[in-house]
């Protein structure tokens, strides 16, 4: 950027009226210094340079890759990882008085302890140990179980969110708010990707909407916008717009790309603006992708025994089909792949969301790819560098919500302790980290805050978390927040 331009974005309203209260001579001056210290040779990125080219992390690191699997609404932990047997004996019992004290002081998302006192919810399921670390896991997972000596189970995660879409976005941009720069564009910022003809950072969906946190979950914020994920769909056109229009053949297209990139460039040597260089970047990438994206995104191109052991259904909105295009991208160089998968509300308002007919369906919808993903991930050496990650945005209470009478068993919202997984690059094998009290309800034993899942993965990467950062508003944005607290989790790291 034109450093005249570039020092007066940089000028916040808080310097600003710092500066104001000397008059104007001195802001003046503070201008001059400001630009003789930019003249005089102060290190400035070279944004001439392809933002999305790979870059040597500078730690040494584990993964090169992460698929980050998102079960949007938060999967009951009670029903799936953390077996409560004091809870089962509690099942549908008024909640003993010493916690009535606790939630009288807590703020719950939908319990009204005005109108009733609630009961105690136990798991309806059988858990069992599994594999050689005995790691219990509920028997609505039977492939994910015979997985578990891949993977580390976190049972201690806890969040200050208990809303779904603060939560998530706290998760994933390190802020309860819109704005901020989500994971996956902080992985390409710092790293690049590996592939210059398919996006660095993909999003695929499935559940039939997005989460409630919205595109922002994958959007770039305050960083350049050529770090933004790329949404691709498994029906239709993987990506809207990349084709060209009827009548426009890919000779035509490319001479009219040369002749707007030559204008973009003008306009870059004139204004110095980086959403200009982000501009020709993303044409560029378009073109290229118009080949590349539906190469990667045709699962039929795999053998029918790897479709059959994913359960794919090629062009059909499925979690499975994610699983195994998350598997393509990251052999196709792609550096962050996130799934959203939908449905994951557990309340009990209705059969479509209760424990007994909505949760072992979503089980059923994830269950066997997931297994099929860790396992050829393995096999083809991809694992070791490839952070697998599954995760809700906070767990769910131990109590039965029973919202407006239903009869239908559900939990609501709770922020103070959920179960998570992690597989892959760097993490120790068929470890269970983590304890919550025995009814499930605080965290007893090994901490874990959404910013030291952050401060891990970004260490698992080679990145520096507490060093990645970004200029806006006056202040050094990083993706962990302003405190150094974060910790990375060494415990689960081999």
């Amino acid at each position: 950027m034109h450093p005249a331009l570039e020092h007066l974005q940089m000028r916040t309203r808080r310097y600003f009226l710092k500066e104001a209260t000397v008059g104007l001579g001195a802001i003046a001056l503070s201008t001059l210094f400001g630009t003789e210290r930019k003249a005089a040779g102060e290190a400035k990125p070279d944004r001439s340079i392809n933002p999305l080219a790979s870059k040597r992390p500078p730690r040494p690191a584990k993964a090169k890759h992460v698929i980050y699997m998102h079960m949007a609404g938060s999967p009951p932990q009670q029903d799936l990882f953390d077996y409560k047997p004091k809870l089962v004996q509690y099942h549908l019992k008024p909640c003993p008085d010493e916690l009535l004290e606790v939630l009288k002081k807590e703020r719950l998302a939908f319990i009204d302890l005005k109108k009733r006192r609630p009961k105690m919810l136990g798991t309806p399921y059988k858990f069992q140990r599994c594999g050689e670390s005995g790691a219990e896991v509920s028997e609505l997972l039977p492939h994910f179980s015979q997985c578990v000596d891949d993977v580390a189970i976190i049972k201690s995660m806890t969040t200050d969110q208990f809303n779904h879409a603060p939560a998530q976005l706290l998760l994933y941009t390190g802020m309860p708010r819109f704005g901020g720069a989500s994971m996956g564009a902080w992985t390409l910022y710092g790293l690049g990707t590996e592939n210059q003809d398919l996006p660095g950072f993909v999003v695929l969906i499935s559940g039939g909407t997005d989460p409630s946190g919205g595109k922002s979950l994958w959007g770039s914020g305050f960083l350049p916008s050529v770090y933004q994920g790329v949404q691709c769909r498994t029906q239709g056109e993987p990506i809207l717009f990349v084709s060209n229009p009827k009548g426009v053949g890919r000779e035509v297209r490319r001479r009219s790309l040369e002749a707007l990139k030559r204008l973009n460039e003008l306009e870059y040597q004139r204004l110095g603006d980086p959403e200009i260089q982000t501009r020709i970047n993303q044409y560029e990438l378009a073109f290229r992708m118009q080949v590349s994206v539906p190469e990667v995104m045709d699962i039929t191109r795999e053998p029918e025994s790897i479709q059959k052991a994913y359960g794919v259904e090629p062009g059909k909105e499925k979690f499975a089909n994610n699983c195994l295009l998350a598997r393509r991208m990251i052999e196709s160089g792609v550096r962050f792949v996130q799934l959203f998968d939908y449905g994951w509300d557990m309340h009990g308002t209705s059969k479509n969301n209760d424990l007994m007919t909505g949760l072992p369906k979503k089980c059923r919808d994830i269950d066997q790819p997931i297994a099929a993903l860790l396992q050829d991930l393995k096999q083809r050496g991809l694992l070791d560098e490839t952070l697998v990650i599954w995760s809700g945005e906070f767990g769910r209470t131990s109590l039965n919500e029973e919202r407006n009478g239903s009869p239908f068993l559900g939990r609501d919202h709770h922020p103070h302790c959920f179960t998570i997984w992690m597989a892959g690059a760097g993490i120790k094998k068929g470890i269970t980290y983590g304890q919550t009290d025995e009814l499930g309800y605080f965290v007893t034993e090994n901490r874990v805050t959404v910013r030291d899942l952050q401060a891990t993965i970004l260490h698992l990467l080679g990145l520096d978390p507490y060093s990645l950062s970004y200029p806006f508003q006056g202040l050094e944005q990083r993706l962990i927040g302003p405190s150094d607290d974060p910790r990375v989790m060494t415990d689960v790291l081999g």
